[in-house]
């Protein structure tokens, strides 16, 4: 029996009580799972887990096992790190979930990068604009563009601000009526972004409801129709601040309010932190220092 593997596999299955998702995690079938899990517990003589066909949970044996079993991963952890902090070499895997407009525009420079300087961490990268749980989809690190207060299961680093701009082509422009003020947007073609926390009421002003042609859960496709001529769009200053220097687009009521977004770099808060999630950290703060240095010099 491999030991470790197997405290391993017993400390995935006590955090998400699924054999079929620890499965899913560590690229194994279930029945291999199973057994890893029926070997450890003839070894240590006891009975650590209650199994159902519907439910997993731990017994009295198991809640005390899985306590010394972290302690020992965590230390073992650390012992790979201090030595590896010998070395100046970071080796790991990193498992990062991306939204999918930053992953395309600015993270997918970082990432480059990234995998450049740090050749020994292997990345698995998913992009995706849902609001998923980190933890139960197994994932080291995460980001989140929001103007709201952080779900407190995380640790969230903030790392820069990004703004709205409400933007529309040229071409839109000229062939209907003017947009003076907040209200006027009512009138016209607006889309709506699939993922907005407030769905069809944009936050500008007081708030704004709006109605269009197009709903999509892509920002970059919803530019894409944008400089088409095809309507209106409310966008992070990423996905457009390219279209507006390139003329492709113009921006509407820079005069409006509007929220600012912090992007956050999110981690499950745990006593230890792999050293790939912190190496990560470190040169995505180094990365928006920079953008915001030469924005600010430029």
């Amino acid at each position: 029996m491999d030991k470790l593997r197997a405290l391993e596999i017993f400390v995935d299955l006590a955090e998400y009580e699924s054999f079929t998702r620890v499965a899913e995690l560590r690229n194994t079938t279930k029945s291999m799972v199973s057994k890893e899990m029926s070997k450890l517990e003839q070894h240590l003589g006891v009975r650590l887990l209650h199994r159902t066909t519907r439910n997993l949970t731990l017994t009295h044996a198991g809640k005390a096992y899985l306590t010394s079993a972290k302690d020992i991963l965590a230390k073992l952890a650390q012992a790979d790190s201090r030595i590896q902090s010998h070395t100046n070499v970071v080796k790991g895997k990193l498992k990062v979930n991306v939204p999918m407009a930053l992953g395309l525009t600015l993270l997918a420079e970082f990432f480059n990068n990234f995998m450049r300087q740090h050749p020994y961490i292997e990345l698995d990268i998913h992009l995706s604009d849902e609001d998923i749980d980190l933890v139960e989809h197994g994932f080291d690190l995460g980001f989140r563009a929001t103007s709201k207060l952080l779900d407190s299961n995380y640790v969230g680093r903030p790392l820069t601000q990004f703004s709205y701009k409400i933007c529309a082509s040229s071409e839109y422009i000229d062939n209907h009526s003017d947009i003076v003020e907040a209200a006027d947007l009512q009138e016209h073609n607006c889309f709506e972004y699939t993922y907005f926390k407030n769905k069809h009421i944009w936050p500008i002003e007081n708030g704004i409801a709006i109605s269009g042609s197009l709903k999509v859960n892509s920002t970059p496709f919803m530019l894409e129709a944008i400089k088409a001529g095809h309507g209106i769009g409310f966008l992070p200053d990423f996905v457009c601040d390219k279209a507006l220097a390139n003329g492709d687009v113009v921006e509407l009521l820079r005069h409006c309010k509007k929220p600012h977004l912090t992007l956050y770099a999110l981690y499950p808060a745990r006593h230890f932190v792999p050293d790939t999630v912190l190496t990560c950290i470190t040169l995505l703060e180094q990365y928006f220092a920079s953008l915001t240095a030469h924005h600010i010099t430029s």
